[in-house]
């Protein structure tokens, strides 16, 4: 069984793998999740935004953040909680994510 730790490293790299398709940058990279809490049945909850509250993306997004949680073995459920608070805003970009965006 992992711990929470490495679950949670299993997450980010689900979510790793869902990016916004507007600018083919990952959600993680680009800041948008804010929390990703495990409990101890293996319950996941994320707070995650978007880049704008009109994003026309959004729903998609938020479904493919869950089914990229949701086919980890060990997770037993996952809940994507839609937050705008704090407002997302470039600062909260990796420098990766930065990089591809040339925003250097």
């Amino acid at each position: 069984m992992k711990t929470k730790l490495e679950l949670q490293q299993e997450i980010i790299a689900a979510l790793r793998t869902v990016s916004d398709p507007e600018i083919n940058v990952n959600i993680y990279e680009l800041g948008l999740i804010y929390r990703i809490d495990i409990n101890d049945s293996n319950d996941v909850e994320i707070d995650m935004t978007m880049t704008a509250p009109n994003c026309p993306m959004a729903e998609d997004l938020l479904v493919w953040a869950r089914d990229a949680v949701k086919n980890i073995e060990e997770v037993k459920s996952v809940n994507i909680n839609l937050v705008f608070d704090p407002p997302w805003t470039p600062s909260m970009m990796s420098e990766e994510a930065k990089l591809e965006l040339n925003m250097f």
